[in-house]
């Protein structure tokens, strides 16, 4: 099955639609046309009948659907999450749309801001999508490596430092601070403890001091990912307040810190910095106190700077740890968390670092989320016989904020199921991973209009062979994962994983032009808008635009980024309607082919099409020469009797046989790029044999040149289709489509004779030519 689906909901059709000033719709619908145009001008053998696009409501209905039952089971449930906020735009920003702290379109600080969400519980299928990684022999171990990492599977201690708080303060307030450790070995040099800005404590603080107040709303800008947060550099101001240490008894200092995720375990952790790269920086930083508790023979702690081993638990005693002194790693967590449980502040407990699926988006042009808004009785579910909430298609965004909050057509009418009063939609969309996690399934009853999948799916799930990028081998395979277990659970489908086989293809890079543009914001541009500005070694140093574009005149100067993935954000890719017109689409096939192996990155080189473009052509100047002889089906091998080779004949079918040999077998693992250096090898041959235009040699060609066409067919259909036809072997084997894939002889592999070489005292003195026998 090779059907095609339109990942058409999502950013680029919302920025796109500012950019132009058209609907989203529009924008997706016209570029879907497009290019399914160039893909059916590649002659790419797609089953039309199977596609489909997620920006249609006979297929996000089925999101809908899904997201009610998984609400009536409680993996989807509501609360406050945190997000990017564009205070002039008034509206969330996706990480990437957030550069520098600011927002990528009005150049504004963003802040950070506390919304209600939905989410969906993939924290609960954590144990499973991490043990079930072991039943995928077909999946790279790099990418099973980072889906166990990002799921990760921790064992540990949760505790807490008791908090006296004197008498008149509030009832409210908490009375312990709890963190979770991999680390409990290391209790004993705990000298800080830093809460995230969030944090209560850090809340509670902040009400009485404006410095600390002013600080966490600082902190409160920027980026909201954890990977964000390691770059960015440690900052933390102390709140004044003080715990105690569970084991000592000691008072330990509560900051608050940028680097601490309120969204991580419990919005805080102890800080060791003896033993934890973080925490030596921050308290170096910060004057805080350091005390080694792990000793590793022969080696010198020095506090003045950070050295790998002293984070390694694997090695080493505890010492200056009282009654935990001359403990392994694992003796000391075992007596900790005994001592820790003995007094009620905490225990051993296995956690997990994949974090329930925030699904609610702020954005228009999405799946809308089934839930009617009611006075009295809050959220209610839109019935399913109301399903699909369709989405308007007349909506421009303009920056300013949801338009679906203004539009009164998508709320007009509309009444609570329960009670009847008048209501109003949900206008938060859906993440457009939800579209992505289950279209596979789709495609095997892809207009079934009364069920989500249906007996299709039984046929043909699990998927053969899924191919994508490796930066979908976190979120969005992980979430295919989720999806497919979940629908495996409400009786849906019967299969545990959705994909059999995994290849991860390389990507694609080309030069990357940009320019900050004056709001803060930066502006792309495409390779053949600018001019290069090399130094005197001819290196690419910036550029500038070739001619005006908006506000910026011809010669505004581009700052040139290197090579870099082809991006539709990045302005960066190969139109490749363009090289269908220059060299027609088999050159094009061709040389993504021929280029690099599927799993390599590959930099776009137009003097490589060139290359395809011409060999190519001699490929076809090779065929005309063979028509101009005689028509190839008088000499093409005939079933039965073989015809007498010649030597020279049966020199060249070894040649070609065992070029052939190879080519299959690479054809079998997917190097595509060695079966096109094949290829070329098998023309180099037939151009090279000296045809004595006896029966046998005739044969020899017609069969070499047969077995080449059918080689490349799957990469250059249009071309090979042609020659085959014209040259007669259609009349033999039928249309190249339907013809026989080709078999190495190995008759033809055997050689009748040998050179052995003549060695004196180990010496080589010459060679002998010898029948084989």
């Amino acid at each position: 099955m090779q059907p095609m689906g339109w990942d058409a909901f999502g950013l680029p059709a919302e920025n796109a639609a500012m950019a132009n000033g058209v609907p989203p719709a529009k924008w997706t619908y016209d570029n879907i046309a497009y290019m399914k145009k160039q893909l059916q001008s590649l002659g790419f053998a797609i089953d039309w009948e199977r596609e489909l696009a997620t920006c249609k409501p006979d297929y996000y209905r089925w999101n809908q659907w899904l997201f009610l039952r998984m609400l009536d089971k409680g993996l989807v449930y509501k609360k406050t999450g945190t997000v990017n906020w564009d205070p002039i735009d008034q509206t969330v920003l996706a990480n990437e749309q957030v550069i520098d702290g600011r927002g990528w379109r009005t150049g504004a600080l963003v802040e950070k801001r506390e919304i209600p969400m939905y989410y969906m519980a993939i924290t609960k299928y954590a144990d499973e999508l991490l043990g079930a990684l072991d039943t995928l022999p077909g999946w790279p171990e790099r990418v099973k490596t980072m889906q166990a990492n990002w799921i990760g599977k921790s064992y540990g201690v949760r505790f807490a430092f008791p908090i006296q708080w004197p008498a008149a303060s509030e009832t409210t307030l908490p009375d312990k601070l709890w963190v979770f450790t991999t680390r409990a070995d290391t209790i004993m040099g705990v000298t800080f403890c830093a809460v995230a800005p969030e944090h209560p404590l850090a809340t509670h603080a902040a009400q009485t001091n404006p410095a600390l107040a002013a600080f966490i709303e600082e902190c409160k800008k920027g980026g909201t990912t954890e990977a964000e947060l390691a770059v960015r550099e440690k900052e933390g101001m102390p709140t004044g307040l003080f715990v105690t240490h569970p084991l000592t008894g000691l008072q330990v200092q509560v900051w608050v810190g940028n680097y601490v995720l309120m969204s991580y375990g419990d919005g805080a952790v102890m800080g060791v910095p003896a033993h934890d790269e973080r925490d030596f920086i921050f308290a170096k930083k910060y004057d805080i106190a350091i005390l080694e508790v792990m000793l590793v023979d022969g080696l010198t702690y020095d506090y003045n700077q950070w050295q790998d081993w002293y984070g390694d638990k694997q090695r080493g005693v505890t010492i200056n740890s009282d009654n935990f002194s001359g403990l392994s790693h694992k003796d000391a967590v075992n007596a900790v968390s005994a001592a820790l449980q003995l007094k009620g502040l905490g225990e051993k407990k296995t956690t997990w670092r994949l974090r329930d699926w925030g699904v609610s988006r702020q954005r228009y042009w999405g799946t809308p989320i089934p839930i009617i808004h009611c006075p009295e009785h809050g959220a209610v579910p839109v019935p399913e016989k109301d399903l699909p909430v369709v989405l308007p298609q007349d909506c421009v965004p303009d920056g300013s904020g949801n338009p679906l909050n203004k539009h009164e057509g998508f709320h007009a009418g509309v009444v609570c199921p329960i009670c009847g009063v008048s209501a109003r939609r949900e206008t938060d969309t859906m993440d457009t991973f939800v579209d992505s996690s289950w279209y596979y399934m789709r495609y095997c009853d892809p207009k079934n209009a009364e069920q989500m999948v249906g007996e299709g799916a039984d046929y043909w799930m699990p998927m053969d062979q899924y191919i994508g990028g490796i930066e979908h081998a976190i979120l969005h395979l992980l979430y295919a994962r989720f999806w497919t277990k979940v629908m495996r659970d409400l009786g849906l489908v019967k299969v545990d994983e959705p994909f059999t086989k995994l290849l991860t293809q390389g990507m694609v890079l080309n030069h990357i032009y940009s320019r900050k543009a004056d709001k803060g914001g930066i502006d792309y541009f495409w390779p053949q808008e600018v001019e290069d500005i090399q130094d005197a070694a001819g290196k690419v140093t910036g550029a500038k635009l070739r001619q005006a574009k908006g506000d910026l005149p011809a010669g505004t100067l581009i700052t040139y980024e290197g090579v870099g993935t082809m991006s539709k954000s990045k302005n960066n890719g190969v139109d490749p309607q363009d090289l269908i017109e220059k060299y027609g689409a088999d050159t094009a096939r061709l040389y993504t082919m021929f280029t690099a192996p599927p799993e390599a990155t590959l930099e776009w080189n137009d003097a490589g099409v060139e290359g395809s473009y011409r060999f190519l052509r001699r490929v076809w100047n090779f065929g005309v020469k063979q028509s101009a002889i005689e028509n190839a089906a008088t000499h093409a091998p005939q079933t039965g009797a073989k015809p007498e080779f010649n030597k020279n004949a049966k020199a060249l079918r070894l040649e070609i046989h065992t070029i052939f040999k190879q080519i299959d077998y690479d054809y079998q693992r997917m190097q595509y790029n060695t079966v096109v250096s094949g290829a070329m090898k098998l023309l180099n041959a037939l151009e090279n044999f000296n045809d004595d235009g006896a029966k046998g040699s005739r044969a020899a060609v017609q069969e070499g040149f047969g077995i080449l066409l059918r080689s490349i067919y799957p990469a250059t259909p249009h071309l090979t289709h042609t020659l085959w036809a014209e040259l007669g072997y259609a009349a033999q084997y039928g249309a190249l489509l339907d013809a026989p894939w080709p078999q190495a002889d190995e008759s033809a592999l055997l050689k009748d004779e040998i050179e052995l070489m003549l060695q004196i005292n180990g010496k080589l003195r010459g060679a002998i030519v010898m029948p084989a026998g």
